[in-house]
Formats: structure tokens, sequence, C-alpha cells
């Protein structure tokens, strides 16, 4: 007789999700396509458009539906990690869907999850792989007219790769989880380009040489039109004096939109607006609707992602920001450098153990008007949090780094050491800003 798992309600579900492995040794999609089939293959009766990168996939998910929902459509997203709570990974139309529904769709799983546990000789799905299967079931009764799927990691063995989508997108490519991987830029991208599907076609955003000749392959193998950002595609910055706003003229080889505005700053977030657009132009296509100019200005100016570079308080100023990676660390020193030269920038910062945390704090320590606090928080899970001796040993920083154990000191002693007129950036990890945010937004 094997075992029954029983779960009565929203806060046992999520015990029973969480509870399970997070891994397996072995990289493979088989587990999960055994799953589909045994629940009726929900991933084949919905719409999609499947989003892998190495950063953007959050920013670029965001101004695609946002442009969507501004066209009449219903749009469900699936989304890792959620910010403040598990819901939200499931949502519609950017509202999360119930407990009671988390909990209604885990009881239909259950039954089929035991009886893999009991038969598969690896063991049963992992932790993902029965959220991915929680939100094709759901979608697949109907809640959306379209489901936007951002890849967990990766993309040729992640569990989302089971759905054969209307459009497949490749935010940018760069180093990160390099033990899963891999760790060059090509095979990154080839990892990457495993969502593309035979004649499915892919919008890749801005990409360094090499991991866009491997995309431009893969796509040329199976016959996938390919739309390349600087080709198919171009963003041009436009300089605009607003703080908050940026601008940007988007052009291809059929039309152009000139001075379209969005509200995310950062040079990179141009070009996951960018690549959401030629996004939606080609889904449009497909769906042989009319593009109306004035869905895809509103959907655009309107796109918010919460620990993008989220304002959370005014005087002092203080952004929260989930980059987590070397690439991401690149993008906001440039940012920072960009947009708030004549500020002094204090840095609370906490990374994970398995990040290039070194790389990470000398890039942005080398601004001249940047002051780096280190600290640590607890780690999602059994992820370890980088240790502060480690974390500054031998780095070279413009300014000396602050080392406090205690987050919420860190904050406070930022605040304490600023003026009214500087800068408090809370970042390093997506899960460390999921717990900063909590002090400064009343959640609803």
């Amino acid at each position: 007789m094997s075992n029954v798992t029983i779960v009565k309600n929203y806060e046992e579900a999520l015990a029973f999700i969480h509870g399970r492995t997070k891994f397996k040794k072995i990289p493979t999609l088989k587990r999960m396509q055994t799953f589909m089939k045994a629940l009726g293959n929900p991933e084949t009766k919905i719409k999609a458009i499947h989003i892998a990168g190495t950063n953007g996939k959050g920013s670029t998910l965001t101004f695609l539906r946002s442009m969507l929902q501004e066209s009449g459509y219903r749009v469900g997203t699936f989304t890792s990690p959620f910010l403040t709570r598990f819901n939200e990974r499931i949502s519609v139309d950017g509202v999360p869907i119930s407990d009671d529904e988390i909990l209604r769709i885990i009881q239909k799983l259950i039954p089929v999850i035991d009886h893999l546990d009991a038969t598969l000789p690896e063991g049963g799905p992992t932790e993902f792989e029965i959220v991915t299967a929680m939100m094709f079931s759901y979608f697949a009764e109907g809640h959306a007219d379209v489901v936007l799927i951002e890849v967990g990691i990766g993309g040729l063995y992640d569990s989302t790769n089971v759905v054969n989508p209307a459009l497949s997108v490749i935010t940018n490519i760069g180093f990160d989880h390099m033990k899963l991987l891999g760790n060059t830029l090509g095979k990154i991208a080839a990892q990457k380009a495993g969502i593309i599907k035979k004649g499915v076609p892919v919008v890749a955003g801005q990409l360094n040489e090499e991991p866009l000749a491997v995309i431009e392959k893969v796509a040329e193998k199976k016959q996938s039109l390919l739309f390349r950002f600087g080709q198919e595609y171009q963003a041009t910055h436009r300089h605009y004096q607003e703080l908050w706003i940026q601008k940007f003229d988007f052009t291809t080889h059929h039309v152009q939109f000139k001075d379209l505005r969005i509200k995310m700053l950062g040079n990179y977030q141009i070009n996951n607006a960018a690549a959401a657009l030629q996004a939606y132009l080609v889904f449009m296509d497909q769906e042989k609707l009319p593009i109306l100019e004035k869905n895809i200005r509103k959907g655009l100016a309107n796109a918010f992602w919460p620990g993008r570079f989220e304002k959370v308080n005014e005087q002092p100023l203080v952004v929260l920001d989930g980059a987590h990676n070397e690439p991401a660390f690149e993008e906001i020193t440039q940012l920072l450098h960009t947009h708030f030269r004549q500020y002094e920038i204090y840095v609370v910062i906490a990374i994970l153990e398995d990040k290039q945390y070194h790389k990470m704090i000398q890039t942005l320590g080398k601004l001249k008007n940047v002051h780096l606090i280190a600290t640590t928080f607890a780690g999602p899970g059994s992820r370890k949090v980088a240790d502060l001796q480690e974390l500054t040993k031998n780095v070279q920083t413009a300014n000396p780094i602050l080392k406090q154990e205690n987050w919420q000191l860190a904050i406070a002693q930022a605040t304490q050491i600023m003026s009214e007129d500087d800068l408090l950036l809370i970042t390093g990890s997506l899960y460390f800003i999921s717990d900063a945010r909590k002090l400064f937004v009343e959640d609803n």
C-alpha cells in the first residue's frame, strides 16, 4: 500500500510543495513528461509564450503582459521566485490566484504525485516540477487567453519546456547558475536555446556574438523565424529630462514607433521593452489581429514589476533592486552612473554564497559615490548567504565597505549616515529584497 498524502488547507499545501526535493542529480524532462501525461497533458491545452534569459525575464514578461492586456487579452503569467507571496507565481492579469485555488489544484495533483513517488526509480517530481504542473493544470481550465511562461533555470531541461508555445523569447545571456548550465556563454546559450521549438518563431534580445551564434544555429536547424535585437528590430534611447521615465524609439523593417515611454529605469529595460514589443508584434500577427499603436504606448507606459529598481520611499530616496548576478550588477552600475551621478549612494547588499559575489561587489564598488554596507539574511531553504568576511575579502572598492550581520540594523545604519538628498539602494538577491520590501511596502 503506497502512502496517501492528505492536504487540508492552504498552509499544508505550501508545506507540501516546499517540502519537496529541489533538484535531482540528472537533468531530464522525462519525469515532467510522465507527470504531464498522467494529468492528461494540460500543457497542450494552452496558448503560451515561453521566455528564457539570464536576466530581464520578469520585466520583459511584464511589458508584454501589459500590451496584451491593453489589447483585450486575459493574460496568465508564470514567474519565479515570488516577491511577497507564493501565489504571485501563477497570476491572471497581474492578480495572483487565491489560496483556495492553490489548495484545489494541489489536491487535484496529489494522487498523481503519490503514484509517481511510488513508481519512479529516481522518485517523484521536484518542487519546481510540481509548481509548473499546477500552473499548466490551472491554465488548461481556461482561466486565460494566453499564458506567459518564465523559465525557472536554463531552458533545455527546465520543467516549463514541455510546452509547445506560439512564440519563444530569449532576453539575454550572461553568467549565472554556471554549475547547472556550463561555464561559457556558448554553453549557457545552448541551454537557453533549448526552448526553441520546430517552426516556432524566436525573439532574441541584445546578445553577445558567441551566444547569438548558438541561437542562430539552433533557430536555423529548427526552421524557426528569428528576430534579433539590432538587426530585425532596434531600439534607440532618447534623452529625456524626467528622472523616473525613459523614452525610446523602436524600428523594424515594417514599422516605427517614436517616443515610447517606460517607467522602469536602466538601459537594459529599454532592451527588455523592445524585445517585448517585437514579441507582441509577432504574436498579434499570428493572431491576425490589428496592431493599435495606442495599446502599445499605454501598455509600455503602465508596465511595472516590483523589485526592479523600485522606489519604495521618497525622503530619503530608497530603491530596491533584485540584481543577483554579475551581468545585472554591470547594468545597475551603469544605471547609477548615468542617472544618479549627483547623489551619494549607500548600498545595503546581501548575496547568496553560490554567486560570483567578489566580481559583483567590485563592479558596483568602483563608483566613487557608492558606499557599500555588506549584510546577511536568512537565505531561501538550504541556500547559504555569503559570509561577510569572505564577501569583502581582497575586494578593491572606491570607499571602505562597512559590515553589519543584521540586515535591519544595516538599513538603519545607512539611514543614519545618509542625508535626505542621498540614495539608499537595497540589492544583491531577489530573496533578500523580498524580505527588505516588507519594511517599506504594506502588502495590500
